[in-house]
Parts: structure tokens; C-alpha cells; sequence
């Protein structure tokens, strides 16, 4: 089921509720405006102006009263996660109407489409261009983290850390802000259940990096930044670290290699010992 929450004016908010008046049901939340539900498809209309649309339509629905051509957006994404080797980066970026031109010159899409060679190419100006918020977590305390928080709850903390660092830093996150998604929308916000703040205007779709520009640059920025700290990983170490998790054979000749160097106890430091990779090495 898909879910996209963000907030709108009240001349939208009027316009769903004309649209879907014969579906609307009573409720008894007091923060809830208005609550309408049709078929797989429920809107909930919050006093606060902020509008969820969540079903498996809800996309199709909801993309009715964004202003998504060439508008202003905010989009984050994921690298790293796939990996055996390397850190988790994430970054939450805006595109502003007037980077539209620079986008569509430059074929920006999902990094995971592109040659590393354009990555490591364009990624500087990539940074230097586009507001943005750029998270590394690094191999040891991916590997703490990991001992209680799963993936994804890593990931949903990245993510609402990177929106959060971009407001800190005195952006205006446009209304359109894509996530890339990777799991529930619920599990997402469940996740996020202890922390201090938590951004929710979000709208969250899968594959949202072939769709929306701003989480295509997000993508870019987080493989730029991937693969520039696998670069000081390999120098530090002397060793040209498998990328991926497919290579299996490649991956445990860089792990035994590795050991035969360092030790069992610093592979902590290069690669995300909860891959079967390293089951044998415990």
C-alpha cells in the first residue's frame, strides 16, 4: 500500500472535498478535519491542512494536487546499503525550478543507471549546485548500530536526519518531498518512534529515483560520496575492496586478504559484518 502525506492550501483541500463528498465518513479525531474513503483509496484531511493519501492508488490520486512539472521538490535516497564493503550514504536534496534546464542538459537520473566514471565527474558540481544534506555512516558504527536497529530502521533515521539537517541549515523543503521507498510507511514512522524530531511531510514511492529529479540527485550525491570514501578506504588498507555483494568468490579473497594484514577484529572497520560473508570470520 502506498502513502503520501504533504500539506496543501485550502483551495485544494475544498476541491477534494467536493470531489469525494459522497465518501466521506464520520470521525472522531479531534485533529482530523476530514476522513473519506473510497474503495482501496482513504484520504485523511488533518486540521493542520496536511492531507494523507494512502492506498494502492493513492499516488494516482494524490498526484492531482501536486504541482509536480518542473516544480520546485526535495528528494532522498540511499547507497551503500547493498554493499559488503564501504559505508551507508544518504543525502536529501532540493531542486528549485530553475535547476530544470541543468537537469535535463546534464541526463540526470538514478545514479544506479550511470557510469561511476560520470558519477565521480559531475558529482562536484552536483554538491556545489544543489541545497542538500549529506550523511556517512562509516563501518564501525554501522556494525554497533546494526546490533539493535535492522536496516531499514537505519535507514529511516538517515533519512529523517538528512531533511532535518537541511531545515537546520535554513532550507525551505519544498512541499513535494519524495522518499525513495524502502519500506511501509508505517514501519517508516515506527521506526522513528524515539526520536526527538521527526519530518513528515513526505511522500513516499518506490523506484522515486527514475521519477522525480530531486531524488535522482540525492542518488547521484550519495554514490559520488560512496565512492569517494571507498577510494581513502582502499588507500588506507592497500587493498581494492570488492563493490557490491554479488562477486561472492572476489569478497572473500579481499576478506582473507584483509586478515591476513590486520586481523579479524578491524574487518569492523571496512565492511557490515551482518553479511553472511563474514559468518565463517566469527
Amino acid at each position: 500500500m502506498s502513502s503520501f502525506s504533504f500539506k496543501l492550501d485550502e483551495e485544494k483541500i475544498a476541491k477534494i472535498k467536493e470531489t469525494f463528498k459522497e465518501y466521506i465518513k464520520d470521525n472522531s479525531n479531534e485533529y482530523v478535519d476530514t476522513f473519506i474513503q473510497k474503495d482501496d483509496l482513504t484520504i485523511t484531511i488533518y486540521k493542520s491542512q496536511k492531507v494523507v493519501f494512502q492506498g494502492n492508488d493513492a499516488f494516482f490520486y494524490a498526484s492531482a494536487y501536486l504541482d509536480q512539472k518542473k516544480a520546485a521538490q526535495a528528494g532522498s535516497d540511499e547507497v551503500g546499503t547493498g554493499d559488503v564493503f564501504g559505508p551507508v550514504t544518504v543525502c536529501a536534496a532540493i531542486v528549485e525550478e530553475s535547476d530544470y534546464p541543468f537537469i535535463e542538459e546534464n541526463h540526470i537520473t538514478d545514479s544506479k543507471k550511470l557510469d561511476d566514471s560520470f558519477i565521480r565527474k559531475i558529482g562536484p558540481e552536483l554538491v556545489k549546485r544543489f541545497k542538500h544534506s549529506l550523511l556517512i555512516l562509516d563501518n564501525a558504527t554501522y556494525n554497533r548500530v546494526h546490533e539493535t536497529d535492522n536496516l531499514n530502521a537505519i535507514k529511516a533515521k538517515m533519512h529523517n536526519k538528512a531533511y532535518l539537517n537541511m531545515i537546520d541549515k535554513g532550507y525551505k523543503i519544498p512541499k513535494a518531498a519524495y522518499v525513495d521507498q524502502f519500506c511501509s510507511v508505517d514501519d517508516y514512522f515506527r521506526y522513528l518512534v524515539n526520536e526527538k524530531d521527526v519530518y513528515r511531510d513526505l511522500i513516499f514511492e518506490t523506484k522515486a529515483e527514475s521519477k522525480y529529479p530531486a531524488v535522482a540527485v540525492a542518488s547521484m550525491i550519495s554514490r559520488y560520496a560512496f565512492l569517494e570514501y571507498m577510494d581513502k578506504l582502499n588507500e588506507k588498507y592497500g587493498i581494492e575492496f570488492q563493490r557490491g555483494s554479488s562477486v561472492t568468490e572476489l569478497i572473500d579473497k579481499d576478506i582473507q586478504l584483509f586478515i591476513s594484514k590486520y586481523g579479524k577484529q578491524q574487518l569492523t572497520n571496512v565492511g557490515k559484518l551482518h553479511f553472511k560473508n563474514f559468518d565463517r570470520y566469527r
